[in-house]
């Protein structure tokens, strides 16, 4: 081993050089090296540079090996190391002792790392009355707190941060500068005495908790904007259906699922399903919303928190304040993202008191500035792995290591895309990616992507030589990018949408950038095709510099346009005028309620649009189909409100009949392409309507029909040009009876399968793939 790791022989003395790198700094790395070798009796030295973590270190052989494994196995909680080099030293290194060096060459420019939950030892802090932070609703070390919230340049420091007003009080100062404190260095350390304070608007008792005025307010019915961590949210009692109401109406989100807070592990298991893996997710550092199973029998909660929908969305609280606040509440509390429907989440007081008026009844604020907006990460469990669905809060910006051959990559800016947006920088082998940042149709939104683009670049000293953008012409990131890289006289390159989705796949699963083409399967709402054609179910054969299409769905018209994106009886008919023609469809089920609904619609209107090809493009969609069978079942028929709704609402009906082994047909034609088409489906669904089947098996049925013809497909595809893995990707597989299905089919026919964990399948991580691509494309 010593040889292995460049160590001196066990007999002797020696000193090397460790070259760590990964998530190592602004988490407590050089104070827990310090603290390791003291107990080692080791001297040298520990600095952060440009490339991460330098230590020198001298001592017995021995020693310097146990000093190497247990770096490894007692890093401190928030790091991530990706590497050690060692390197031998001659002689010793000099010094007596073991010390913490300043950086070396400057600024030290290696980005910042996510915020993170309250820690174990902080939240005892804040609960021991004997603590001078008893109750102190900002206590944090270099273990837990804000990161990326509260910064505003590099290096990262207090004075480069939201922190900069509240200087040290000499207590702080004492801790921040003992290299055997856990706040040693840590920038957003505080206490009562000089940190950020909390009040609330309007006041309720002169000298009074504001705490736990809040918490009679919420425990009494009312609407409270609470600032947190990266923004605000509004809060009620999640079991006061008339408050639920009340803040929906307010709040214009008439359907989407609000998100939960618990008190702790065991009221969420009194309300919901929580296995080993969810509890960990629930209890990470990361602290995200995860998705979890409904305990019917659980005590009740107001019925409109998920509509549709079997699951509910908990996280426990993250920092004091959420813990002091939930303390000693009887149930969960509502707490969703402070804002109108579809806009940005409120930072700023000012801002939240003019935005929120009408919707809160009262603001618990403070005064440490969020500077950079987060939104809450969302994860759920599927196919027996956690799923990001949102990455943001407690995940990002922590890089990804790129998979082998992209190490002398240029660097490239992905602008990403439309919906979900997220943006990606990368660089030296690895790539950071933007928390969500949203839908940029919103002006405000689009705003906070160029703001978050300005900052990441100047936080991650990054210059692209390559920007890389969706080929669809009307996205806002792609008119950014292409105006970005006329200022900035840097090469543009286009890439398609689910060459895009396969990549990010690719990349995320380690596949190195020279190894065999893999078949991607990529089911997504639309996405601009290499033939100029509306795409979204796709069979792909491809890498990081080629794709090829050799099958697909059928294609249909999107009547309207974006209107069939949110009114699913639009695809209805649109799939059965292509199934079997409008008066067959009429004469054969005449009774249906689907169809008694569309003869009340203008179908020669539509008729026409199809026949000029007016606002009717065609679209290989499969949330499309999705919605035709959703509406077809009577889910959201006339409309949705926020997108996907129609397809969750279907997922969720066929949950409540796992059972059902029936499984509807596709056709599945064409030579050159393959093309799966729905007629033989939609014959055998339109029947079971008639035969009065339950909707929950038509739904299962449908599930099960499309994930036995997409894994035919596949297998017959991956066979045909000797392929071993395929890909799944796009915002469709979110859906887990879709996801699972798919899965099993494919591991069960021999096949290798990939699928996204760490970034959301939908377009949340477009800019990861966008990112590989050019870069492998700049290396060709």
């Amino acid at each position: 081993m010593s040889a292995l790791l460049g160590m001196p022989g066990s007999g002797g003395e020696g000193a090397v050089a460790l070259r760590v790198r990964g998530l190592v700094q602004g988490v407590g790395f050089r104070p827990a090296v310090w603290r390791l070798a003291h107990e080692l009796s080791l001297t040298g030295e520990v600095r952060n540079d440009a490339g991460g973590v330098l230590i020198r270190a001298a001592g017995p052989g021995p020693a310097l090996q146990a000093f190497v494994e247990r770096l490894r196995r007692e890093a401190p909680p928030l790091s991530r190391i990706d590497e050690i080099e060692v390197t031998p030293l001659a002689g010793r290194a000099g010094e007596s002792d073991f010390v913490i060096v300043e950086s070396r060459g400057g600024a030290v420019r290696t980005g910042v790392v996510p915020d993170a939950a309250t820690c174990p030892a902080c939240l005892a802090d804040v609960m021991d009355p004997g603590n001078r932070r008893h109750r102190y609703p900002f206590a944090n070390c270099t273990h837990c707190g804000p990161r990326l919230s509260i910064v505003r340049a590099i290096p990262y420091d207090r004075a480069n941060s939201s922190m900069a007003p509240f200087a040290l009080c000499p207590d702080c100062a004492a801790e921040y500068g003992d290299p055997a404190d856990r706040r040693f260095h840590a920038q957003p350390t505080a206490c009562a005495v000089c940190g950020p304070r909390l009040w609330l608007e309007p006041v309720q008792e002169e000298g009074g908790d504001a705490i736990e005025a809040a918490r009679a307010l919420i425990a009494a019915g009312a609407i409270v904007a609470i600032k947190g961590l990266g923004g605000f949210h509004l809060a009620c009692d999640a079991g006061d259906a008339a408050a639920v109401d009340r803040l929906r109406r307010r709040k214009r989100r008439y359907h989407k699922p609000f998100a939960l807070m618990a008190r702790d592990l065991a009221m969420v298991r009194a309300y919901a399903r929580v296995d080993d893996v969810e509890a960990g997710l629930l209890e990470s550092s990361a602290a995200p919303i995860v998705v979890l199973e409904r305990r019917e029998s659980g005590p009740p909660l107001a019925g409109g928190l998920a509509p549709g929908q079997n699951g509910l969305g908990f996280m426990l609280p993250y920092t004091p304040l959420h813990h002091l606040l939930t303390r000693d509440l009887a149930r969960p509390i509502v707490l969703t993202s402070g804002n109108r429907s579809d806009e940005p989440q409120v930072i700023d007081n000012d801002e939240a008191r003019k935005r929120l008026a009408g919707i809160a009844d009262a603001w618990l604020l403070h005064d440490r500035e969020i500077v950079n907006r987060l939104d809450d990460s969302v994860v759920r469990v599927s196919a027996g792995r956690p799923r990001l669905l949102r990455r943001a809060r407690g995940y990002a910006p922590a890089p990804l290591k790129l998979p082998p051959g992209f190490e002398q990559a240029p660097a490239v800016l992905a602008m990403g895309g439309e919906l979900k947006n997220s943006f990606c920088l990368l660089k030296d082998g690895q790539a950071v990616l933007s928390p969500h940042i949203g839908d940029l149709e919103d002006p405000l939104t689009h705003a906070d992507y160029r703001r978050g683009l300005s900052l990441f670049r100047q936080l991650f000293d990054f210059r692209p030589d390559l920007i890389a953008i969706d080929r669809h012409p009307d996205y806002h990131a792609g008119d950014w990018g292409r105006r970005l890289a006329a200022d900035e006289g840097v090469p543009l390159t286009t890439v398609q949408h689910h060459h895009a989705h396969l990549a990010a796949c690719l990349a995320e699963s380690g596949r190195a950038l020279d190894a065999l083409p893999v078949l991607g399967v990529m089911l997504d709402g639309l996405g601009f095709g290499a033939d100029d054609d509306l795409w979204g179910g796709e069979f792909l054969l491809g890498d990081y510099r080629r794709c090829d299409r050799l099958g697909h769905f059928a294609p249909l018209p999107l009547l309207g346009g974006e209107q069939a994106m949110r009114e699913p009886w639009r695809n209805s008919y649109a799939h059965l005028r292509q199934a079997f023609g409008w008066a067959q469809v009429a004469a054969r089920w005449p009774a249906l309620p689907i169809v008694r609904f569309l003869a009340e619609k203008p179908l020669r209107t539509l008729d026409r649009m199809i026949e000029r090809g007016v606002n009717a493009p065609p679209a290989s969609s499969a949330g499309r189909l999705f919605d035709a069978v959703a509406a077809a079942l009577g889910l959201c028929r006339e409309g949705t409100s926020f997108e996907g709704q129609a397809a969750i609402e279907l997922e969720a009906l066929a949950e409540t009949a796992r059972d059902e082994a029936g499984a509807y047909p596709v056709a599945v034609g064409g030579e050159d392409l393959r093309v799966l088409s729905w007629a033989p489906l939609w014959s055998a669904l339109l029947d079971d309507l008639a035969d009065a089947l339950p909707p929950a098996r038509i739904a299962a049925r449908f599930h099960n029909g499309l994930a036995a013809a997409i894994v035919g497909t596949a297998g017959e595809l991956a066979a045909a040009r000797e392929v071993e893995t395929v890909a799944l990707s796009g915002g469709v597989f979110q859906n887990r009876l879709l996801l699972e299905g798919v899965t099993a089919g494919l591991d069960a026919a021999g096949l290798r399968v990939l699928s996204p964990e760490m970034l959301p399948a939908n377009d949340g991580g477009l800019s990861l793939g966008q990112a590989a691509i050019a870069a492998a494309r700049g290396l060709a």
